[in-house]
């Protein structure tokens, strides 16, 4: 066994021959998930009682066997641990929820490579990650825009980032964003089905494109309060595509306000974001309802529309 290596003496029975080796030891083992047993497997962690070992995930068993999985220490992150401030909407030992402010990128990337809601995470959680893939981070599955504020998920063990991974590739996660729009969408309630993809014109912006183009998406808005040339919208997330509401919404010629990349507000608007100093998509991630991983219980958390929203929605109220 390596240094810091944790052993794991698993006990197959009768009631697992025929099954698969990797969901026999998924199923002996709930706190690592059947992706980490495999990749446990093929890097050579997992033996029988013999010294032999078990690599291959696929194959059935034959009959009851006792196995070992070395479990080698996750790795540290390559980003890093800042004490940033957060407000943190829920968290357990399994799961948390950060109510992001506007301005916070998530990821680092080329141009932020630190000061983001990852390095947050890592300082936050230091001790807490039990490694996502081997790796001591936080398992984001989904994305909010530097520019949009409001709820997040991340996950803090393998097993947790799975269940949600597989909540949002189904769809049923359940995020509900505030928006102000220009203009008042009529009908007052709909769906915009249609396709995104990234813009030819612009790779970093994304575009409705044909069916079949791109990656299918679906948004249903519904105007909350009607103001002065904008809306209070109110949209519900079927899919979860790059800039999917803001998209969407200029694609029916209702932009969100102060979007630097997809629309311009007419005057007097502009000239009203421009005294706020508004300078981002007024958009917020409201609502988040998820099946925690773990426990099976119903999770419904809301966030109340920011401070620089709230500004701009008292100045547009007729």
């Amino acid at each position: 066994m390596g240094a810091g290596e944790t052993k794991i003496l698993v006990r197959l029975t009768d009631a697992d021959v025929g099954m698969r080796l990797d969901r026999a030891l998924t199923a002996a083992v709930p706190d690592l998930s059947r992706e980490r047993i495999k990749a446990l497997m093929l890097a050579g962690f997992v033996r029988d009682d013999s010294d032999a070992l078990l690599d291959d995930p696929s194959l059935k068993l034959a009959a009851p066997l006792v196995a070992t999985i070395a479990l080698p220490p996750a790795t540290a992150s390559s980003n890093q641990a800042q004490d940033l401030a957060l407000v943190i909407a829920y968290e357990d030992d399994d799961v948390i929820v950060v109510d992001k402010p506007a301005g916070l990128v998530v990821h680092p990337a080329a141009g932020n490579a630190d000061g983001t809601l990852v390095n947050a995470l890592l300082h936050h959680c230091a001790g807490q990650l039990s490694g996502i893939g081997g790796v001591a981070r936080p398992g984001i599955v989904h994305r909010i825009d530097k520019g949009t504020s409001g709820l997040i998920i991340a996950a803090k063990n393998d097993v947790a980032h799975e269940g949600l991974a597989k909540q949002f590739a189904d769809h049923s996660i359940i995020r509900r964003y505030q928006a102000i729009v220009t203009g008042h969408p009529r009908p007052m309630a709909g769906k915009v089905d249609a396709s995104i993809a990234r813009a030819s014109a612009n790779r970093k912006k994304m575009a409705v494109v044909p069916a079949g183009k791109g990656k299918h998406a679906v948004t249903h808005y519904k105007v909350l309060e009607t103001l002065k040339d904008a809306s209070l919208i109110e949209c519900r997330l079927e899919t979860g595509r790059t800039h999917q509401v803001r998209v969407h919404m200029t694609h029916i010629g209702h932009p969100l306000l102060g979007d630097p990349a997809y629309g311009r507000a007419r005057k007097p608007v502009s000239d009203l974001l421009k005294s706020l100093q508004f300078e981002r998509q007024a958009l917020h991630a409201a609502v988040l309802g998820f099946i925690h991983p773990k426990s099976g219980e119903t999770i419904s958390l809301t966030s109340s529309i920011p401070q620089d929203m709230q500004e701009l929605l008292s100045r547009l109220r007729v």
